[in-house]
């Protein structure tokens, strides 16, 4: 189908990242013809989630697409009229950097290994083939406990993240048997010695709890277990995320688990912060007169634009200032700075921190304790939600389907077509794409800022309770005026995001350096590395780190349409993934492009009743739909749309 799709559609989306799939969604809702591709092999870009197998193939195919040359371009240029012009796009995914991988876990290379579940291989792969030749390292097999793979060339993802698709694992498993990974000029590698893992005797230590030990194997075994996120971010319950799943009824699509507990980081210790009022008056770490200045501080920023007269004076200054003159313990001033209103010390502003407080409170209690939700089987869910129901309405999917250029009318400067590496000139009024397409040229005027990423697999939480299914966010506070906090968030094995008896950690920052420089301090200050236990007893209170990676991702939000060089103005950009916590950007952008675009049409309205669809006598459906009456009866319920109030029950406590 991909060599032979219909060359006239109403909107081309190129890229599935989150803003592009709610507009692909949107505008197929309002009854236009979506045609919605991406280059890659798998839904979401930058927003992503990947088994563990899966995301060892992306970091291969990753170095893989560095060595690629550019492709001839002579046959596409044919179909360029005189009366047009080309706006070529980008050959290459520039978005990631930096990438380094380190595992801890004992290295148990067993026969014949492979993900369980897995599809059979197919020896003949090119693809399989290349990336083994790649993969071949000359190290000596006696240098096997850790390695990393620091590339320094952007990414080109090319993985399939669904967990159907077979992946890649011996050629990874092979190049940890003789302790490098590499296959690039740009690449360095670095092994440090250290014990083996097959011949490393089981720990013995009586005054500690018995943990079980994990190796790389069974990592790798249980890999579909795993769904791994690029993008790191919670869904506020009372964000515009949550609003338009809700109203859009898209949310049938995916289930929600409440983060169960807000952690704070002070004075070396981890420590639970009470968010609900329960939770202030039952917690041990507040004193009786802490929790009544506390329960008075939260009623005052509930409705603090009532009153004024109380912050008028400190507008000027930062939230920290502001809380000190509050009558607030450090305590108090710790918990709501870096665990409520999440923000930093230095660049917060008082009413930025007022806004940042009220919103966490009014998200309480719509689905539990906390303000936050976490999707199952990761964010890499929520874009393909929406692609879902872009093509109940219509849409045309085509994945691993590049596009060489835009095509230019010169007289009018509108964007006529676009024209795929098939050569088929696909026409459409409206082109929204991923900024990561855009090519230098077009870009050359703008500044990325950067965000650094960290995956960790742990074996303990990093607050032990009674309770091991624990989903927790932390923020952990710079150590040094002028950097970062950096954002943790532990995901255990009941969200669908790894294997039992361990844990999905993710950190996030704005960069400075490096991902690994500016993340590997917090590393050491929680977790103890899996090959360091017997170091001391002090240690063993920590998780024991397992396997990590690092990398740097492009922060494309925020930037002017005006600093892209030579767009027709039928031609909108989506950014990617940014810093913040929440998708409040992504949800904004697509909504605020799709009102540019159709000014008089609803944004992603509910879906109708399927008993009020009318048919025409040719037994058509209506246009508007963009389907036919089995696909809807299938996908919408009765019963769901006759009662709208049912939709939030697919958000799970």
């Amino acid at each position: 189908m991909a060599d032979s799709l219909p060359t006239q559609f109403d909107v081309v989306i190129i890229g599935t990242g989150l803003p592009e799939s709610i507009l692909a969604a949107a505008c197929s809702r309002s009854g236009q013809r979506v045609l919605h591709i991406d280059s890659r092999s798998y839904y979401g870009g930058n927003w992503a989630s990947f088994s563990f197998s899966g995301l060892l193939s992306w970091l291969k195919e990753y170095q893989q697409n560095s060595d690629i040359g550019e492709e001839s371009n002579a046959a596409w240029r044919d179909l360029i009229l005189e009366t047009e012009e080309a706006i070529t796009f980008c050959k290459k995914d520039k978005t990631i950097q930096h990438t380094e991988v380190f595992c801890y876990a004992g290295q148990i290379v067993e026969d014949n290994v492979e993900e369980l579940g897995a599809l059979q291989k197919n020896p003949s792969s090119m693809t399989s083939s290349t990336l083994t030749e790649l993969l071949d390292s000359s190290c000596s097999p006696e240098e096997k406990h850790k390695y990393f793979t620091s590339y320094e060339m952007p990414a080109k993802h090319t993985e399939n993240s669904d967990r159907e698709i077979s992946t890649e694992v011996m050629d990874v498993e092979e190049s940890l048997e003789k302790g490098k990974y590499r296959g690039d000029k740009t690449c360095t590698c670095t092994i440090s010695d250290g014990d083996k893992g097959e011949n490393k005797p089981a720990e013995d230590n009586t005054d500690q709890p018995k943990r079980n030990r994990i190796t790389y194997s069974q990592i790798v075994k249980e890999g579909r277990r795993f769904n791994i996120d690029l993008v790191s971010k919670l869904l506020y319950s009372q964000g515009l995320l949550i609003d338009l799943l809700i109203k859009s009824n898209v949310s049938r699509y995916a289930e929600f688990e409440n983060v169960t507990r807000i952690l704070a980081f002070r004075e070396g210790k981890v420590e639970q912060v009470p968010c609900s009022r329960a939770d202030v008056f039952n917690s041990k770490e507040l004193t009786m007169v802490e929790k009544r200045m506390l329960m008075k501080f939260l009623t005052f920023c509930l409705d603090y634009e009532q009153h004024p007269d109380e912050y008028q004076t400190f507008k000027q200054c930062s939230f920290s200032e502001y809380l000190k003159t509050k009558n607030l313990t450090p305590n108090l001033q710790h918990f709501v700075l870096h665990s409520i209103a999440m923000t930093s010390e230095s660049s917060c502003s008082t009413i930025d921190g007022l806004k940042a407080t009220r919103n966490f409170l009014q998200c309480l209690g719509r689905f539990g304790n906390t303000p936050f939700l976490f999707p199952l089987y990761g964010q890499g869910e929520i874009p393909q939600c929406f692609c879902r129901m872009c093509a109940v309405f219509g849409g045309i999917y085509c994945l691993r389907h590049k596009v060489q250029c835009l095509v230019v009318d010169k007289e009018s400067g509108r964007c006529k077509a676009i024209i795929d590496h098939f050569g088929q000139r696909i026409n459409a009024k409206y082109f929204i794409v991923e900024d990561s397409y855009l090519s230098e040229e077009t870009c050359s005027n703008v500044q990325y800022k950067q965000i650094s990423r960290a995956v960790l697999i742990t074996d303990q939480s990093i607050l032990k309770t009674d309770s091991d299914q624990q989903i927790s966010i932390l923020i952990v506070p710079p150590a040094e005026p002028g950097t970062c906090a950096v954002r943790v968030t532990e995901l255990c094995s009941s969200t669908m995001t790894c294997m039992k008896d361990t844990y999905l950690v993710h950190l996030t920052c704005s960069s400075s350096k490096t991902a690994r420089e500016d993340l590997e301090s917090v590393v050491k200050k929680l977790f103890t590395p899996y090959a360091e236990i017997e170091i001391e007893k002090e240690e063993l209170r920590k998780p024991r780190l397992l396997w990590a990676l690092y990398f740097n991702m492009r922060d494309s939000s925020g930037i002017s349409r005006s600093l892209y060089s030579g767009l027709p103005s039928n031609v909108y950009v989506c950014s990617g993934p940014d810093c913040g916590l929440g998708n409040e950007h992504a949800v904004k952008q697509a909504e605020t492009l799709f009102q540019e675009i159709f000014p008089n049409e609803e944004f992603c309205p509910p879906p109708p009743n399927p008993e009020d669809i009318t048919f025409d006598r040719d037994d058509k459906q209506p246009q508007a739909l963009g389907t036919d009456d089995t696909t809807m009866a299938k996908v919408e319920s009765s019963e769901e749309s006759k009662n709208p109030e049912n939709q939030g029950e697919h958000l799970k406590n």
